[in-house]
């Protein structure tokens, strides 16, 4: 049932929000947000502006580029760091929210709690302290509670496809 091995890839939050499933505040049907057009694929893109986009209402709206906030998990409401609207893919536990922002980030999760065996680079290899993985809570990281997060993993899926 578990896959044997997993190692962190060092994929960052960043590296995830080029597409955040959030709700949307007119319609509360799945809305994205990403990188304004202009900022899409460029370095440091969380810097500039972003954009809402609603396919089932129409709704877009803009936020200038500035500075944002990133969620770090424990005890996080699940909202996105720029428009600050709940995300499509969360569900809060009995032991805090969990949460992603899209479904390369929940496949990323989903991967790291099978795991029986998980690896990741030497500390001192550069930047792994600020991986997604290693910013994941403790009850998520405990293998206690693989069966119960594997679970709601798979109905955050099922209820985002639906």
């Amino acid at each position: 049932m578990h896959s044997e091995r997993f190692f962190d890839d060092r994929r960052n939050l960043v590296d995830f929000e080029d597409d955040i499933l959030v709700q949307c505040p007119r319609c509360g049907k799945t809305a994205h947000v990403s990188p304004a057009p202009e900022h899409a694929g460029r370095p440091g893109r969380e810097l500039f502006a972003h954009r809402l986009v609603c396919g089932h209402c129409g709704l877009a709206r803009t936020k200038p580029g500035r500075g944002y906030h990133l969620i770090t998990g424990a005890g996080s409401t699940a909202t996105d760091p720029y428009f600050e609207l709940p995300l499509c893919l969360r569900a809060e536990t009995r032991h805090g929210w969990l949460w992603a922002y899209n479904f390369d980030h929940l496949a990323l999760i989903r991967r790291y709690v099978q795991a029986s065996l998980r690896e990741h680079a030497p500390w001192d290899d550069g930047g792994i302290r600020h991986t997604a993985v290693a910013r994941l809570p403790k009850w998520i990281k405990s293998a206690k509670h693989r069966t119960e997060i594997l679970r709601e993993i798979d109905q955050l899926r099922r209820a985002a496809i639906a």
